[in-house]
């Protein structure tokens, strides 16, 4: 066989699997800093309207799966385990402030927070997970992240596809305190498309609970134009006119 017969047949078998296979994979990247998902939608968790002051007030408390929705309008639906351990109260919302509730996420947010049982530090509390379920994928969320009563830990997020298919984790250092500082990690995901359809936060602390401030997100857009994936039968001959244009005109015997 001529050499250029032999660099043919080696171009086209590398390149007919590529246009069969519709492109590459998504990629899926992790971001430490709010400013950096470049989110154009968000969730303030006040929205739900029942926010735990400390007063005995059951009506304050929330499900472990209830729906929420984002400034734009995109529901979703927040699945949080069922507490293991006894006597741990159910989830609910508060708001962290000086002299109140103090955490080291900014003074003022509302922060979803997975329950605990009432006791000195570090207090049982539930592990979670949280699971948000998006009405339609994203392209990126990610929240702030704290853990009860721990001053440092791992925290995990994992985003999905439509499917349940693990699209990619990432883990990340982080710290609580009292600070009031702004100083809370951020987990956040960001997509090439809209495909993220639901996201879990976690920690390495199994027996505490965790908690997530306001969520900032990219939607999926019904206006962004297609992709076209070419039929099998024409990406063949895209790749067969491809290689025979670059083949080289003189081969070598």
């Amino acid at each position: 066989m001529k050499t250029s017969h032999r660099f043919y047949t080696i171009a086209l078998g590398a390149m007919v699997p590529i246009f069969l296979t519709g492109g590459p994979a998504a990629a899926i990247t992790f971001v430490s800093e709010r400013s950096s998902l470049q989110g154009t939608d968000s969730l303030d968790w006040s929205s739900l309207g029942r926010v735990f002051t400390g007063a005995p007030d059951p009506s304050v408390f929330l499900g472990n799966s209830f729906s929420a929705t984002t400034e734009s309008g995109l529901g979703l639906t927040v699945d949080i385990s069922p507490a293991v351990s006894p006597g741990i109260l159910p989830p609910f919302v508060f708001q962290t402030l000086q002299g109140g509730i103090e955490t080291n996420f900014a003074d003022g947010d509302f922060v979803l927070f997975t329950g605990l049982l009432p006791a000195p530090p570090p207090a049982p509390g539930n592990p979670g997970p949280i699971t948000l379920t998006f009405d339609q994928p994203v392209m990126a969320v990610g929240s702030q992240f704290a853990v009860d009563d721990i001053f440092d830990f791992t925290g995990f997020i994992s985003a999905f596809d439509n499917d349940g298919n693990l699209l990619d984790a990432f883990t990340s250092p982080g710290s609580s305190s009292l600070a009031l500082d702004n100083s809370a990690a951020f987990l956040g995901v960001v997509s090439d498309r809209a495909n993220i359809a639901s996201i879990a936060f976690s920690s390495s602390v199994p027996g505490s609970a965790i908690g997530i401030n306001t969520l900032s997100l990219v939607p999926g857009t019904t206006t962004s134009v297609p992709v076209s994936v070419p039929e099998p039968g024409a990406t063949a001959m895209v790749a067969l006119a491809a290689v025979l244009m670059i083949r080289p005109r003189h081969g070598l015997n």
